[in-house]
């Protein structure tokens, strides 16, 4: 088994009191055997020395909620508000997708994202075995699931339901585990109750999590009480969602009670800053879910509402827009937002040994290059990090033990093909 030793680099821990140290980070296989300031081993033990100096290791970005192919619709449809740019955008464009366009569309936001220094990402699309291909192929973790509307014909939601089920049969645990699955009914907007009720009955037969929209926007909150009679929060606990272990995207208009019934069945909202600004949705209020002890963390949506996947936006963001909106600087400090979009994205979906530097954990972790002005001086780097820094700044990337970027360079995937067979897709789409 590989032995690895990172020397004189900084170390972001997490721990409370000291969040950052000096010094030398050790890797056996695909874990994390050490972390410290003193050198834990003779160097010629090691396999392998790397040098950290100017370099600050982290964890991983865990992006939980997207919508990878949807890199093909980037800037296509902007400034719309969500009914509008889904109806009319988005819904008619997606219907002409062919599996290699999901191939390549993934594959260019995987890209994206493992370059920004996101190393796990949760996928929810259709033609999902492409994507898992594709995650398999790049080294990334997934958290992946066939993502189901329900407005079709009885038939046509079998077929879907049957489809679903089988991905996720398929792949939970694939890619020597990177790979996990979900169950997911779009929306309670896009799904009818009885059909909710017929997903969620396959997520306890083959016991797993389930992923859904919900309460993105007012309009969709007063159309399901139109409809329905009830709240989305309601609506959802009526159909049995909350019985399995639940991860919702958005949760932007939430109410005290339904903050109270989300903790109480212990449902993780993936806060989605970028995108619910962009489409005018509303601020979520994550201070108040924070404050209820509900598990919140961060997703970028897809590139199309978004427009890029970058985490380090979506933890300035959530540090930022909560304290303007609340006029409470402490409102979403920066060690909270870092969190959000590392070990509490971990734990959100469902990943135990994801998210920390710290010995017994994955070895998933990036490093930034701080040897630039915007990372002096060496104040602060939890602050550096979720203030100042971006996507861009990222050299290396590692997952399970593996570099899946060095140097800025992807070693797993082809970019140049990427990028070329991802334009031909995109030029087939609206040619």
């Amino acid at each position: 088994m590989k032995k690895t030793l990172i020397a004189n680099g900084y170390f972001i821990t997490l721990e409370e009191g000291k969040s950052s140290i000096q010094g030398y980070m050790a890797i056996e296989g695909d874990l994390i055997t050490y972390i410290g300031e003193e050198l834990p081993a003779p160097k010629e033990s090691y396999d392998e020395v790397i040098d950290g100096t100017n370099k600050l290791y982290m964890p991983g970005l865990v992006n939980t909620h997207g919508h990878a192919a949807m890199s093909l619709l980037r800037g296509y449809g902007d400034d719309l508000a969500l009914q509008i740019w889904l109806e009319e955008k988005m819904w008619p464009m997606e219907a002409k997708f062919t599996a290699q366009d999901v191939k390549w569309g993934t594959k260019l936001s995987i890209l994206e994202m493992m370059k920004g220094g996101t190393t796990t990402f949760v996928d929810m699309y259709d033609h999902m075995h492409e994507v898992a291909l594709a995650v398999e192929e790049s080294g990334m973790r997934g958290v992946l699931a066939r993502g189901v509307i329900g407005l079709c014909p009885p038939d046509v939601q079998t077929a879907k339901l049957q489809e679903a089920t089988e991905f996720a049969k398929r792949w939970h645990g694939g890619a020597n585990g990177r790979i996990t699955t979900m169950m997911s009914p779009h929306a309670p907007y896009t799904c009818p109750p009885d059909y909710i009720e017929r997903i969620v009955q396959v997520a306890h037969d083959l016991n797993l999590p389930v992923h859904t929209h919900m309460s993105e926007t007012a309009r969709e909150v007063q159309g399901n009480v139109d409809q329905y009679g009830l709240r989305p929060v309601a609506h959802l606990e009526k159909t049995g969602v909350f019985s399995r272990p639940t991860l919702v995207a958005h949760g932007v208009h939430l109410t005290d009670e339904e903050i109270s019934v989300l903790k109480q069945y212990d449902v993780r909202i993936s806060h989605n800053p970028g995108s619910n600004l962009k489409l005018a949705s509303g601020v979520a209020r994550v201070p108040e879910l924070l404050r209820a002890g509900v598990k919140v963390s961060l997703g970028t949506d897809g590139a199309a509402s978004n427009n890029n996947l970058d985490m380090f936006e979506e933890m300035r963001l959530a540090a930022l827009i909560h304290k303007g909106v609340s006029g409470d600087p402490l409102a979403v400090p920066a060690r909270e937002a870092l969190l959000m979009g590392t070990r509490m994205g971990a734990e959100s979906v469902w990943l135990d040994q994801v998210g920390l530097l710290k010995p017994g954990m994955k070895a998933d972790f990036i490093a930034l290059d701080i040897d630039q002005p915007h990372f002096l001086p060496k104040t602060d780097f939890i602050s550096h990090v979720v203030y100042s820094a971006c996507a861009k700044d990222v050299v290396d990337v590692c997952v399970d033990g593996s570099w899946i970027v060095r140097k800025g360079e992807c070693l797993t995937m082809d970019e140049e093909q990427i990028k070329r067979e991802f334009t031909q897709s995109f030029n087939r789409l609206i040619g």
